[in-house]
């Protein structure tokens, strides 16, 4: 028998952070009857953007994560606010974290980053044809370095571990399984 959606029987807000608010549910499984607590990170969507120059190469950037409390290699990204659209929210993105634009943005779709116990969306959209149109605009949190890598060598800088963090691998699984290298126009077969 399949699983059914459980019964909430109470929810609230318990804290509210600058990136996220803690919730608590109480939900009774179909199963056996019995309630239990459930804590949700409740989070606006977020947005992952692969910007790739007229040569195939990807504008990458370099930061450190306070998570891991490691340096990182990943995409351009970061929070959809509630004025934007999520395509708006990837060109400014884009722009403040690299200093440049593209000639277009293509959406790849979405992926729920831990459906577990988060609520939000990462959507992801290809740059094409970026170019450098102004500098960096870092908020105070940030110190991103900005790298150029060719297309075909992603694979190898997942292989490698470089590129660790899940939702930028998402991005590159999904952005290999729609398009054939060299190509933006043409889905794969």
């Amino acid at each position: 028998m399949p699983p059914k959606p459980w019964k909430v029987i109470s929810s609230a807000k318990d804290r509210s952070y600058r990136v996220f608010s803690l919730r608590t549910d109480r939900a009774v499984s179909p199963r056996t009857g019995k309630a239990h607590n459930f804590f949700i990170l409740e989070s606006s969507p977020w947005v992952n953007v692969i910007p790739l120059t007229p040569g195939d190469e990807v504008v990458l950037v370099r930061q450190y994560r306070h998570g891991i409390r490691a340096v990182t290699l990943e995409i351009p990204g970061g929070l959809v606010e509630d004025h934007d659209t999520p395509e708006a929210a990837a060109e400014r993105e884009l722009y403040e974290e690299t200093g440049y634009q593209a000639s277009e943005m293509i959406p790849l779709g979405s992926v729920h980053p831990n459906p577990a116990i988060q609520n939000n969306l990462c959507y992801t959209f290809v740059a094409r044809d970026v170019f450098p149109a102004g500098s960096q605009h870092q908020d105070e949190k940030e110190d991103i370095e900005i790298l150029l890598r060719p297309l075909e060598q992603i694979p190898r800088l997942i292989r490698e571990g470089e590129i660790t963090h899940s939702l930028v691998l998402a991005a590159f699984y999904r952005f290999f399984m729609e398009y054939r290298p060299g190509s933006m126009t043409s889905p794969s077969s």
